[in-house]
């Protein structure tokens, strides 16, 4: 018995260590933490030390440790951590070399973590730091204010939107500062009449409840306006009034526009002072307006519209003067005032608008002759007969021949029609030919390089318009149904692609982006615009100019549309 016991309390005491070594083994910690934890002990030694701060490779061995966890074990808890402290390494390197590379650096690994790692705790610090980059070291508040603003937009549950938003406020006084500051400069360099801006044109687009006014001019103005409250006792009616500074109106031009619609009366434009054109609306019914500028060539866009049951009514377009001799205004019949019941609820979808890009004078992308405008407006009409057929909607094209039509009034059609849904089609070009793929934006402000590249394109106008614009966007947006575009752009990439890959092979999925097209802007329905494929890529181009190819992409987007609305009933009935 004795024997025994001795040998039960022997092999405990065997079996004792293992246990515990074991337990140690289970609790060590694994790679990443531990290359995490000595890198973290370089930095805090780095910064404690003046003396180590002094020297560049003090530096880039913190950095380096930390590159090790990122690149080795990018889906560990530590990744995300390393990149964050890697880029404020990087900047921290720049106050001491003044490198401005390094702030490039910098800027390359907060986006990293803003696209790779979305959400995560670190993304939305890693934009508001991005902004911080631009405004502190780079010396450049336009660009800060963009960053800054995504902060506010891609992440609006961010513990850093309301640092963001500060930040907003303060560079909205800045830039109107400098504004004011060049106002002042161009006034001292003796701006005469000579020099003054010209209005060209105004033109309009009507239905009951809604019509776009643009005025166009022959370079950049500022401007203000203001809505002036009815005057009963010296029968006036509620105005609405732009001041054109810098401006002056020619005899190019009708200074009195009838309108005649229950919203406008007329539009009439006049010099308000030597150097200040006034343009006044007189309303009728207006319960919400909309002012945005577009750029190359400058003009200004303003948007009204009611809410509520119209009179029927027509459409009107006026043209200037100079073009109006001998033709008059054109007139068509306005669109079908019955609106379901479940159409109001935006439960269904009953009539889409099929913009096919470009047309006319404006080819788009054009590469040994095989234009962008033939190939969208083959896709659009393939794309019409199949929701025609297979969905049973009504469907209009904003142009069904090889026309030129403006990008604003491209967007007036979809609106004055009561469009459920807009799809605009494109098809891309990139500098570099083994580019190729497709794509689907929606409207929101740009948010990678590329976009902007794109839009730009699109809109015909240069990247610092597109910049210029995407500081006023936020504002714009407020109204747009920007989520429903997006879950839309989702859908449609979704069924193109799927659809494609059923067919051809390395079909590449550039997926959904946002991007300010002037096309989209001022829409009231889920809109968005379709890069169909590369004509600057040889596969792409060749699959372009198939019929096959134009058939199925047409299919592709249909089928996105039908899930789009599947998932909108299901969303609904709580399916």
């Amino acid at each position: 018995m004795k024997k025994k016991i001795f040998q039960i309390l022997f092999l405990i005491f065997l079996v004792t260590p293992l246990l515990a070594g074991s337990e140690a083994l289970c609790k060590r910690p694994d790679k990443p933490a531990i290359l995490f934890e000595k890198a973290d002990k370089s930095r805090k030694a780095l910064y404690r030390s003046h003396k180590k701060k002094k020297y560049r490779h003090n530096w880039m061995n913190c950095i380096n440790a930390y590159g090790k966890i990122y690149t080795r074990y990018p889906k560990s808890k530590q990744a995300p951590w390393a990149i964050y402290h890697s880029a404020k390494l990087y900047t921290g390197l720049y106050k001491y070399s003044g490198e401005g590379k390094y702030l490039d650096k910098a800027i390359s690994l907060y986006r990293r973590i803003v696209d790779g790692y979305a959400s995560h705790r670190l993304a939305d610090d890693a934009q508001y730091h991005i902004g911080d980059i631009f405004y502190k070291h780079k010396k450049n508040p336009s660009r800060a204010y963009v960053e800054f603003l995504k902060v506010d937009v891609k992440f609006p549950s961010g513990d850093m939107r309301p640092k963001a938003k500060k930040m907003l406020d303060k560079l909205a006084v800045t830039l109107s500062k400098r504004s004011k500051k060049e106002e002042k400069k161009g006034k001292k360099r003796g701006a005469s009449r000579s020099r003054l801006v010209s209005v060209k044109d105004i033109r309009y687009w009507s239905t009951p409840n809604y019509t776009r006014v643009v005025i166009d001019l022959d370079g950049k103005v500022k401007y203000d306006y203001h809505l002036l409250k009815p005057n009963r006792k010296v029968n006036k009616p509620r105005r609405f009034y732009l001041d054109l500074k810098n401006a002056r109106v020619t005899s190019e031009i009708d200074l009195d526009i009838p309108i005649k619609d229950d919203l406008l009366k007329r539009a009439r434009a006049g010099q308000h002072k030597k150097d200040t054109v006034r343009v006044v609306l007189d309303m009728k019914s207006v319960e919400k307006y909309k002012v945005f500028p577009l750029y190359d060539p400058f003009r200004i866009v303003v948007d009204v519209r009611r809410y509520g049951k119209p009179k029927t009514g027509t459409t009107h377009r006026s043209v200037s003067k100079k073009r109006a001799r001998g033709k008059g205004i054109k007139k068509t019949s306005g669109p079908d005032q019955t609106v379901s019941l479940a159409r109001q609820l935006g439960l269904n979808v009953r009539r889409v608008v099929i913009d096919p890009g470009h047309g006319g004078r404006d080819p788009g992308t054009n590469v040994r002759g095989v234009k962008e405008k033939d190939i969208t407006l083959r896709i659009a009409k393939l794309l019409a007969r199949k929701l025609r057929k297979d969905l049973g909607f009504e469907v209009f094209l904003t142009r069904d021949r090889d026309v030129y039509l403006s990008l604003e009034r491209r967007t007036a059609i979809a609106n004055m029609k009561k469009a459920d849904l807009f799809i605009s089609l494109h098809v891309n070009a990139h500098k570099n030919k083994w580019v190729r793929g497709l794509e689907s934006y929606f409207l929101n402000i740009a948010t990678d390089e590329r976009a902007v590249m794109v839009a730009a394109r699109e809109n015909a106008t240069s990247e610092k318009n597109i910049s210029d614009l995407q500081f006023i966007l936020n504002d714009l947006m407020l109204n747009t149904k920007i989520h429903e575009s997006s879950r839309l752009a989702y859908h449609v990439q979704r069924g193109m692609v799927s659809r494609m890959k059923r067919r051809y092979k390395k079909i590449k999925d550039l997926g959904v982006k946002q991007a300010p097209f002037y096309v989209l802007i001022g829409a009231e329905m889920p809109a968005v615009l379709v890069e169909v494929g590369f004509l600057t890529n040889k596969t792409d181009k060749n699959r372009l100019l198939s019929k096959k190819y134009q058939e199925r992409v047409a299919t592709g987007i249909s089928d996105g549309i039908k899930k789009y609305i599947a998932a909108f009933d299901q969303a609904y009935q709580g399916g």
